[in-house]
């Protein structure tokens, strides 16, 4: 074979090691960094970079934030009660430089910072407060494990508390307290229930009487108004009988013989009844005495004898 072809194939073939070996392609969310001869040199940003081929290492550092496990350990609170705790946490890092040579592995370091600092948070407060307080817990948490974390060039973003477990003696005293809680707020209820319903029973008798005591005053009133009126109207009529019979009266100018008739009309009314005693008008006696004159005059004017002018039981007048 013809060497000047060997040699081009030969150039060819470093060209092309030479120019794979200068490139480098970073991700969008990686950064890289480069090391030229164990020293660092520069960051990579991403896109397509070029290096010095042979003597520079290009090393990847992921920017993506990150998801960290805590696993479960048994924490004390202040309260003396161990509470089973776990915990999640996410971070991200911020420079790789320090994510890369401030710290071996940082993961690791932030699970066993979080589970310290866990112990030293929820060792603070009461079990009450641990169940009650995570948002507290969490930004404790967050605020310290952060400020660990910054010299390593990573952030953390938050840690949520996954589960926090009581001992079993401890959740059954808790259920038992909460059921009597409801309980007890259910017998309340039941009893506000049954104070209001009593009251509004109480309302409503008491508003029905006071509206039956005024229908019945309404009534009696009215009842009161329509005798009164009735009273009025007989009294008006009788009145005016009377002053018809008196003008009538004195329009004919009776004598005692009339006068006299009426009188007699009157005594089967007077005796009517179940009393055995008859008051009769003081002028009954006149009356009865104008009756014999007028009787004996009739019987004169027939030829018989004549009849004494006195009544039976009426006595004689003295001489």
């Amino acid at each position: 074979m013809n060497p000047v072809i060997i040699f081009l194939i030969v150039a060819l073939v470093f060209s092309f090691i030479i120019v794979s070996s200068s490139i480098r392609i970073i991700r969008p969310f990686e950064k890289g960094l480069v090391e030229r001869l164990g020293k660092f040199q520069r960051v990579l940003d991403p896109g397509l970079n070029m290096i010095l081929p042979f003597f520079d290492t290009v090393l990847k550092v992921d920017m993506r934030e990150v998801v960290i496990e805590v696993p479960p350990q048994l924490v004390i609170t202040r309260d003396n009660v161990n509470v089973e705790v776990d915990g999640i946490i996410y971070c991200q890092v911020t420079d790789p430089f320090r994510s890369r040579y401030e710290i071996t592995n940082y993961i690791q370091a932030a699970t066993k910072l979080a589970q310290t600092n866990l112990r030293n948070v929820v060792g603070e407060i009461d079990l009450d407060a641990v169940l009650s307080s995570r948002e507290r817990i969490n930004s404790q948490l967050r605020d310290v494990m952060d400020q660990a974390t910054d010299k390593w060039g990573v952030k953390v973003n938050r840690i949520e508390l996954q589960r926090i477990d009581p001992p079993v003696d401890i959740t059954n005293a808790m259920s038992r307290q909460m059921k009597a809680e409801r309980d007890k707020r259910a017998t309340i209820l039941d009893a506000e229930a049954v104070k209001q319903a009593d009251i509004t029973k109480s309302e409503g008798s008491k508003l029905s009487q006071i509206l039956e005591a005024e229908g019945y005053s309404s009534a009696v009133r009215l009842k009161a108004d329509a005798e009164k009126y009735r009273q009025l109207a007989v009294a008006e009529g009788e009145a005016g009988a009377i002053a018809s019979v008196f003008n009538a009266i004195q329009t004919a100018n009776p004598d005692e013989k009339v006068i006299t008739l009426k009188y007699l009309e009157m005594l089967p009314k007077l005796a009517e009844g179940s009393a055995n005693k008859i008051f009769l008008p003081y002028e009954a006696s006149g009356i009865l005495s104008s009756l014999s004159a007028m009787v004996a005059s009739v019987s004169n004017s027939g030829g018989g004898p004549q009849p004494s002018n006195r009544l039976p039981g009426v006595p004689k007048n003295p001489a």
